[in-house]
């Protein structure tokens, strides 16, 4: 035990003024005269002993009432567990400042890291000397303790927030294997956060309730400098229709206009959204701009349509109309890459107008060929000129319902294939004789040897995706659930004998029948659909993907997901979070190696391009905003682009609850403060140990109530 005034024990001496007053203000007994003298000398005994216990007693209580008020004065406190400590023995102590987005949010005039910076330097002044003192953040970096105070101040003065902030637990972590190479006694951990839910995931709190036993005695307290009912406005995830587009295509634009607002606040209230461009100079240019009526926790959704964008990268962003407590969640940025209209060869038997219909009004209908609107440029030919034409000039390449094709022309399409383009086999009726899709030139391409057809006529059969993870189907997985398949049965199909090593299975019928299967080549890919997309109802049809009616949206989405993805489109990504690797694809025939990356603060960092590699990768993806890449003049040079946007949990201000916490932290004794006293007195707590003030003061208040009690009754008596 030790005590805050030791000095203030010397008051304790004070128990002697009562003892001196009792025994001066003794009663004496008084001399009467009575004549029945036994009986009175019985009654004096009697008296006498009874006025010596109540003498005691409030001579106990009142000596009792001095003592523990000094000792309440001196301040004593005891720690229950480890050893005691001084307050001016030296710490090893971890300061863990959140530098997330969201720490901007501004109150007071103040962001929260400003309030973090300003009261972790004044914590800095409380740490006792030759402390061992880390300064983090919630940047990925390792963890070390500074060489002087003086260095800490500094890094503490130069914290900014981070594009791509690290969970706290991970941070924490680093912080209690850090301590645990520290060979001092006492080990605190601060941090000073906004106590935000996202920052503090349980995947790895396990982690933390190990580090317990390594690091026993560690005391962690959370600074909590956010704000209990935070009000903000915030756009949500971007959702483009396509980043990459044909030049007769429409840009469709969509995200959730989002509010989180205090009970005392509206319960509606109108925010505007703005689109803006960049032009060939880099200079926004407001293109629309739409109203919402926005509840709390309800939102609404935003939605932008372009059309005759540009060809070439197009860039620009969303921002809302006004001001609120956070202004990095007010504006996303998006890019799109736009192209002429893909060129697509079907090649089909005579008559291949017939066989080619159903594909190419998916691809292309009528009533968007006629404006000139359609996304692809179909061209129909007949199988057998397949072998004359030059491949070179389309994008991709259809064989519907093919009948035997010469080995020369499996050849070609290999060579197609391999240079990097894409091809889709839809097999059907005519796939015979087999010998001919059977032979090694055909084997190069096609999933496997094809065995025999299988028959469900009872149409109990249909197309059933285990998932939508492939780029192919990645368009349905909102639609999960609600997807028609079963009203598009197929009927007939091919099964195959012995798949190819690098064949993968991109969709099944509901039998686990393999329906959809994909193989690379060199540079190129190749789709393979084991049922046709070109009988008629009325014909004996292999299925009814295409003449579904109504029903029929998911073969014309199908169809569409299926020509992107071969010409390159659907698996090219132009839109990133905050630290992630960017990939961007290169041009086949571009021979240019040298690159310049400007962010969008202006700054240029040379890239370069691997000779064997068609992919361009970029680290550097810390800022948030609009990038580009160029590379030669400006007529024929190379002008490439990305986005990069703050991930959805970074600006996430919900709070986490004290339940949340107690599951993260487990066995660690943990606190959570909000100002300067409540520091100061756990500070106090965690060092020296528990203060036992309180409970003295209010033994003394008995004591105290004790002796009124009990000396009233005696001297009215």
């Amino acid at each position: 035990m030790t005590f805050v005034n030791f000095s203030l024990l010397f008051g304790g001496l004070l128990v002697a003024v009562p003892i001196v007053l009792h025994l001066v203000m003794r009663q004496k007994p008084r001399l009467v005269e009575f004549p029945a003298l036994r009986f009175i000398q019985k009654r004096h005994e009697a008296n006498r002993r009874r006025l010596r216990l109540r003498h005691l007693l409030l001579l106990l209580l009142r000596a009792g009432l001095i003592a523990f008020l000094a000792f309440a004065l001196a301040r004593p406190t005891v720690q229950f567990a480890g050893s005691l400590g001084s307050q001016e023995a030296p710490v090893a102590a971890a300061l863990i400042f959140d530098t997330a987005a969201r720490m901007e949010y501004r109150q007071d005039n103040q962001t929260r890291l400003e309030t973090a910076k300003r009261l972790g330097l004044w914590l800095l002044g409380q740490l006792p000397p030759d402390s061992q003192i880390a300064v983090l953040d919630a940047r990925r970096e390792p963890a070390h303790f500074q060489v002087e105070r003086g260095a800490a101040e500094q890094r503490i003065k130069r914290l900014t927030v981070t594009a791509n902030a690290d969970p706290l637990t991970e941070v924490v972590e680093r912080a209690l294997r850090l301590l645990e190479r520290s060979e001092l006694p006492r080990r605190e951990v601060y941090i000073f956060s906004d106590l935000a839910l996202k920052a503090w995931p349980t995947a790895n709190a396990a982690r933390l309730h190990d580090l317990s036993t390594a690091v026993p005695g560690t005391t962690i307290q959370l600074i909590d400098v956010g704000v209990p009912e935070p009000s903000n406005f915030a756009l949500g995830e971007l959702r483009l229709s396509s980043q990459v587009l044909s030049s007769r295509g429409t840009l469709t634009i969509q995200c959730d206009l989002l509010r989180m607002a205090a009970p005392s606040e509206p319960a509606s209230e109108q925010r505007s959204v703005e689109l803006f461009l960049l032009d060939e100079n880099r200079q926004a240019v407001k293109r629309a701009e739409q109203s919402y009526t926005v509840e709390p926790g309800k939102g609404a959704q935003v939605e932008f349509s372009l059309a005759a964008l540009p060809s070439g990268t197009n860039q620009g962003y969303l921002r809302i109309v006004g001001q609120d407590g956070l202004a990095a969640d007010d504006v996303r940025y998006f890019t799109v890459a736009v192209k002429p209209a893909w060129r697509i060869l079907l090649a089909a038997p005579n008559p291949a107008q017939r066989y080619a219909l159903f594909l190419r009004e998916a691809l292309a209908p009528t009533e968007l060929r006629k404006r000139g609107h359609a996304r692809f440029d179909c061209q129909i030919i007949d199988l057998r000129e397949l072998g004359n034409m030059n491949l070179e000039q389309y994008a991709a390449v259809c064989l519907l319902d093919p009948t035997a094709i010469e080995p020369g022309v499996w050849q070609k399409l290999g060579d197609y294939v391999a240079s990097g383009r894409g091809l889709a086999i839809f097999l059907g009726r005519n796939a015979r004789p087999l010998e001919s899709f059977n032979q090694p030139l055909a084997q190069e391409l096609l999933p496997g040897k094809l065995a025999r057809q299988a028959r469900r006529p009872d149409g109990d059969c249909y197309l059933a995706p285990r998932d939508y993870q492939h780029p192919m189907l990645a368009g349905f997985a909102r639609l999960a659930g609600s997807i028609p398949w079963e009203a598009l049965p197929v009927f007939r199909y091919w099964e195959f004998e012995g798949l190819s090593p690098q064949t993968s299975v991109v969709a099944s019928l509901s039998d686990q029948s393999p329906l959809i299967l994909e193989r690379p080549l060199g540079a190129g890919r190749v789709v393979t659909m084991a049922t046709p997309v070109s009988d008629r109802p009325a014909e004996n049809p292999w299925n009814l993907l295409p003449a579904g009616g109504e029903q029929a949206w998911p073969f014309v989405m199908l169809m569409n997901q299926l020509m992107f993805y071969l010409v390159g489109a659907a698996d090219q990504q132009l839109n990133y979070y905050a630290g992630q690797t960017v990939l961007l694809t290169l041009d086949p025939q571009e021979q240019r190696r040298n690159f310049l990356l400007v962010a969008p603060d202006a700054t240029n960092f040379p890239l370069i391009a691997e000779s064997n590699q068609q992919h361009l990768t970029i680290t550097a993806t810390e800022q948030v905003g609009n990038y580009q890449v160029l590379a030669g003049g400006e007529e024929s040079g190379v002008s490439l682009g990305f986005s990069v946007n703050l991930a959805p949990e970074q600006t996430d201000l919900t709070r986490a609850s004290q339940t949340h916490f107690d599951e993260i932290f487990g066995p660690f004794p943990y606190s959570i403060r909000r100002d300067r006293e409540e520091i100061v007195r756990q500070i106090s707590s965690a060092r020296v140990g528990r203060e036992l003030f309180t409970p003295l003061i209010l033994l003394v208040a008995a004591l105290l109530l004790g002796e009124h009690v009990v000396a009233n009754r005696f001297y009215r008596q």
